[in-house]
Protein backbone atom coordinates (compact mmCIF):
# COMPACT_ATOMS: atom_id res chain seq x y z
CA UNK A 1 0.00 0.00 0.00
CA UNK A 2 1.16 3.94 -0.96
CA UNK A 3 -0.29 7.40 -0.48
CA UNK A 4 -0.57 9.50 -3.24
CA UNK A 5 -1.17 13.37 -2.91
CA UNK A 6 -2.38 15.37 -5.02
CA UNK A 7 0.37 18.58 -3.50
CA UNK A 8 -0.79 21.24 -5.40
CA UNK A 9 -3.59 22.43 -3.15
CA UNK A 10 -2.88 20.15 -0.31
CA UNK A 11 -2.32 22.63 3.26
CA UNK A 12 1.58 21.82 4.19
CA UNK A 13 0.36 20.95 7.59
CA UNK A 14 -1.36 18.01 5.84
CA UNK A 15 1.65 17.29 4.66
CA UNK A 16 4.03 17.28 7.49
CA UNK A 17 1.55 14.61 9.38
CA UNK A 18 2.03 12.83 5.86
CA UNK A 19 5.58 12.67 6.21
CA UNK A 20 5.26 11.85 10.03
CA UNK A 21 3.13 9.05 9.14
CA UNK A 22 5.12 7.57 6.44
CA UNK A 23 8.31 7.57 8.77
CA UNK A 24 5.85 5.66 11.52
CA UNK A 25 4.73 3.13 9.36
CA UNK A 26 7.27 2.51 7.06
CA UNK A 27 4.13 3.50 3.88
CA UNK A 28 5.65 5.02 1.14
CA UNK A 29 4.22 8.72 0.09
CA UNK A 30 4.48 10.37 -3.21
CA UNK A 31 3.58 13.75 -3.96
CA UNK A 32 2.51 14.73 -7.18
CA UNK A 33 2.19 18.13 -8.48
CA UNK A 34 2.58 20.31 -11.20
CA UNK A 35 5.41 22.86 -9.29
CA UNK A 36 8.94 21.51 -7.28
CA UNK A 37 8.18 20.33 -3.80
CA UNK A 38 10.23 20.17 -1.32
CA UNK A 39 10.38 16.81 0.63
CA UNK A 40 11.97 15.70 4.12
CA UNK A 41 15.09 13.55 2.82
CA UNK A 42 13.40 9.87 3.73
CA UNK A 43 14.00 7.19 1.09
CA UNK A 44 9.89 6.52 2.05
CA UNK A 45 8.68 10.34 0.71
CA UNK A 46 9.04 11.07 -3.05
CA UNK A 47 7.77 13.91 -5.34
CA UNK A 48 7.04 13.65 -8.85
CA UNK A 49 6.80 17.03 -10.45
CA UNK A 50 4.82 16.66 -13.86
CA UNK A 51 4.36 19.87 -16.38
CA UNK A 52 1.78 22.21 -16.00
CA UNK A 53 -1.81 21.54 -17.38
CA UNK A 54 -5.34 20.53 -16.74
CA UNK A 55 -5.87 17.20 -14.98
CA UNK A 56 -1.73 16.35 -15.59
CA UNK A 57 -1.01 15.46 -11.78
CA UNK A 58 -4.48 13.57 -11.30
CA UNK A 59 -4.14 11.62 -14.39
CA UNK A 60 -0.42 10.87 -12.97
CA UNK A 61 -1.98 9.90 -9.99
CA UNK A 62 -4.75 7.61 -11.43
CA UNK A 63 -1.78 5.89 -14.08
CA UNK A 64 0.15 4.82 -11.04
CA UNK A 65 -2.11 3.99 -8.46
CA UNK A 66 -2.54 -0.04 -7.81
CA UNK A 67 -5.51 -1.19 -6.22
CA UNK A 68 -6.05 -0.75 -2.27
CA UNK A 69 -3.38 2.27 -2.52
CA UNK A 70 -4.52 5.83 -0.64
CA UNK A 71 -5.09 9.04 -2.00
CA UNK A 72 -4.91 12.23 -0.51
CA UNK A 73 -7.38 14.95 -3.00
CA UNK A 74 -10.01 17.17 -2.42
CA UNK A 75 -10.61 17.16 -6.32
CA UNK A 76 -13.83 14.88 -6.15
CA UNK A 77 -13.51 13.78 -9.77
CA UNK A 78 -10.30 12.33 -8.72
CA UNK A 79 -11.31 10.85 -5.79
CA UNK A 80 -13.81 9.07 -8.08
CA UNK A 81 -11.42 7.64 -10.90
CA UNK A 82 -9.20 6.26 -7.36
CA UNK A 83 -12.13 4.48 -6.27
CA UNK A 84 -13.25 3.29 -10.06
CA UNK A 85 -9.93 1.45 -9.78
CA UNK A 86 -9.88 0.22 -6.36
CA UNK A 87 -8.39 2.61 -4.28
CA UNK A 88 -8.75 4.89 -1.08
CA UNK A 89 -9.25 8.62 -1.23
CA UNK A 90 -9.11 10.58 1.69
CA UNK A 91 -9.56 14.83 1.57
CA UNK A 92 -7.52 16.92 3.46
CA UNK A 93 -10.65 17.83 6.05
CA UNK A 94 -10.60 14.32 7.38
CA UNK A 95 -13.96 13.06 5.05
CA UNK A 96 -13.31 9.46 3.62
CA UNK A 97 -14.69 9.22 -0.08
CA UNK A 98 -16.41 5.74 -0.91
CA UNK A 99 -18.55 3.63 -3.09
CA UNK A 100 -21.76 4.52 -0.96
CA UNK A 101 -21.07 8.37 -1.26
CA UNK A 102 -18.91 9.61 -4.30
CA UNK A 103 -21.57 9.71 -6.82
CA UNK A 104 -23.67 12.03 -4.25
CA UNK A 105 -20.45 13.98 -4.21
CA UNK A 106 -19.92 14.52 -7.70
CA UNK A 107 -23.32 15.72 -8.12
CA UNK A 108 -23.13 18.42 -5.60
CA UNK A 109 -20.09 19.89 -7.57
CA UNK A 110 -21.62 19.69 -10.55
CA UNK A 111 -25.12 21.37 -9.52
CA UNK A 112 -22.43 23.70 -8.19
CA UNK A 113 -20.62 24.13 -10.77
CA UNK A 114 -23.25 24.92 -12.59
CA UNK A 115 -24.44 27.50 -10.52
CA UNK A 116 -21.24 29.24 -10.74
CA UNK A 117 -21.04 29.56 -14.36
CA UNK A 118 -24.72 31.68 -14.21
CA UNK A 119 -22.93 33.76 -11.84
CA UNK A 120 -24.12 33.09 -8.50
CA UNK A 121 -21.81 33.06 -6.21
CA UNK A 122 -21.95 30.08 -4.10
CA UNK A 123 -18.97 31.16 -1.67
CA UNK A 124 -16.15 29.10 -0.62
CA UNK A 125 -15.06 26.29 1.50
CA UNK A 126 -14.55 27.38 5.23
CA UNK A 127 -10.96 27.79 6.16
CA UNK A 128 -9.35 24.84 7.36
CA UNK A 129 -8.96 24.28 10.56
CA UNK A 130 -7.71 22.92 13.85
CA UNK A 131 -10.46 20.71 13.65
CA UNK A 132 -10.39 19.81 10.41
CA UNK A 133 -6.67 18.95 10.61
CA UNK A 134 -7.13 16.50 13.92
CA UNK A 135 -9.90 14.90 12.02
CA UNK A 136 -7.59 13.82 8.51
CA UNK A 137 -4.91 12.97 11.35
CA UNK A 138 -7.29 10.80 13.14
CA UNK A 139 -8.97 9.29 9.75
CA UNK A 140 -5.16 8.35 8.86
CA UNK A 141 -4.02 7.04 11.77
CA UNK A 142 -7.51 4.53 11.33
CA UNK A 143 -6.63 3.66 8.20
CA UNK A 144 -2.88 3.20 8.54
CA UNK A 145 -4.04 0.79 11.38
CA UNK A 146 -6.03 -1.16 9.27
CA UNK A 147 -4.47 -1.05 5.96
CA UNK A 148 -0.56 -0.13 6.36
CA UNK A 149 1.91 -3.14 5.56
CA UNK A 150 3.57 -4.22 8.59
Amino acid sequence: MQIWVDADACPKVIKEILFRAAERTQTEVTLVANQYLPTPPSPLINAIQVPPGFDVADNTIVQKLNAGDLVITADIPLAAEVIEKGGHALNPRGEMYSKENIRQRLSMRDFMDTLRASGVDTGGPPAFSQADRQQFANKLDRFLAKHARK
